[in-house]
């Protein structure tokens, strides 16, 4: 039996330009600091784990995940480049009255993550990255046998993206029902660190209840990510001129942890924390010591 896993204390949609909304779930304070968690590729607002989600309350953390378009309700949009994600923060967190904010991304959401930085130094007080995705292209690229494979179908994606989504959303409709022996079948075939982590209950509670949730009526999102990693992401790593820090597990099988490390060079004031023996989901399981650092990097700003 999977346990219950409690629902956002506020769930909806703002609206981040003509014609699109994009979807939003909080937990924690409502009266806390702001931190803005950025779900992975796949993955929906609901991302967030049960750990991160109790401290939040006793940390005092209006804790807020946030769709990428073309997932859960948000409106389905295809970005320019990555750096264009932070005008739609911008809107959502003016629209929820927040002023200065921390914003955390795992794998996928790590290159909005930066993006918000560099974009926002003046209300972003600090990130958080796990396991992120690094450049493909430019002066900060790093060479990535994965990205090589989105770059090939990239091409593909931009012309006959439509019906591949709408494809995709429906098997995973159809899939709905065998979604859970399907994660621990996926979870047998993982490195050992996150084959540890997909078999705690409360990580697969999370698990499904976002994919259920975010992907029931369309699966846009991933693939628009596939298209805005492999092009220029409209910023350089040097421009990023807030604290971050890095999570990555040494033995990631999806983002190699050189990567983390090349991006982490190139960053003006960054830290890496090595998760020895991790995968890529390891950063997941250290959720309390990530909002921890997020505060403490706050007390020493000194900005409310």
């Amino acid at each position: 039996m999977v346990p219950a896993i409690a629902r956002p204390k506020l769930e909806g949609n703002i609206a981040v330009g003509a014609g699109r909304q994009i979807g939003f779930a909080e937990f924690g304070d409502p009266q806390g600091r702001a931190i803005f968690w950025l779900h992975g590729t796949p993955g929906a607002r609901r991302q967030i784990p049960a750990e991160a989600r109790a401290f939040a309350e006793l940390g005092r953390i209006r804790l807020i995940g946030v769709d990428r378009p073309g997932i859960g309700s948000s409106t389905p949009h295809q970005y320019p480049n990555v750096l264009a994600f932070a005008e739609d923060l911008r809107v959502i967190a003016d629209t929820l009255g927040i002023d200065n904010f921390a914003v955390i991304g795992l794998s996928g959401g790590g290159p909005y993550t930066l993006a918000t930085a560099a974009a926002m130094p003046e209300r972003v007080i600090a990130a958080g990255v796990l396991g992120g995705v690094a450049p493909y292209v430019g002066p900060d690229a790093i060479s990535s046998g994965l990205m090589n494979l989105g770059s090939t179908v990239a091409p593909v994606l931009e012309v006959a993206g439509l019906p591949i989504r709408l494809v995709a959303g429906t098997l995973i409709k159809l899939l709905g029902p065998v979604a859970s022996p399907a994660l621990e079948i996926y979870a047998r075939i993982s490195p050992e660190g996150d084959r540890r982590l997909l078999g705690r209950p409360e990580f697969k509670a999370m698990f499904l209840d976002d994919l259920l949730n975010g992907t029931r009526k369309q699966l846009a999102a991933p693939f628009a990510d596939v298209i805005v990693f492999v092009r220029d992401w409209g910023f350089r790593l040097d421009e990023v001129k807030i604290p971050v820090h890095w999570w990555h597990g040494d033995k990631d099988h999806i983002v190699p942890f050189a990567h983390g490390a090349h991006v982490v060079t190139r960053l003006p004031e960054a830290e890496m924390t090595v998760l020895p023996g991790e995968s890529h989901l390891g950063g997941l399981g250290r959720a309390e010591e990530i909002l921890r650092t997020m505060l403490e990097i706050w007390d020493r700003d000194g900005r409310t």
